[in-house]
């Protein structure tokens, strides 16, 4: 099973900004769709950002114009850029990779 490295959260103002990263063991990586989840509090998982092996992201309609998902695919890693951040954007982040389990995710917290 495909292992997961989540890092890059914290406590961030309004307005601020955070760079996510995830990076996946085994070279099939760079072969497949990967990108990030995220719960908020009390809420359930949702769609963040999915990015396919030759770059095309898609992204959820919170987040357009904000976030940006890119991808290392020599290094099998997943990347979420995240600027203008919004209090409602705190949540456990969590790398998505289809065939892993979900991991221990990363905090993000936005807060003055």
């Amino acid at each position: 099973q495909v292992q997961l490295v989540e890092s890059g959260g914290g406590l961030v103002q309004p307005g601020g900004s955070l760079r996510l990263s995830c990076t996946a063991s085994g070279s099939a990586s760079s072969t497949v769709t990967m990108g990030w989840f995220r719960q908020p509090p009390g809420k359930q998982r949702e769609l963040v950002a999915l990015i396919i092996s030759g770059g095309i992201a898609n992204y959820a309609d919170s987040v357009k114009g904000r976030f940006t998902v890119s991808r290392d695919n020599a290094k099998n890693t997943v990347y979420l850029q995240m600027n203008s951040l919004k209090p409602e954007d705190t949540a456990v982040y969590y790398c998505y990779h289809p065939f892993s389990s979900w991991g221990q995710g990363t905090q993000v917290t936005v807060s003055s």
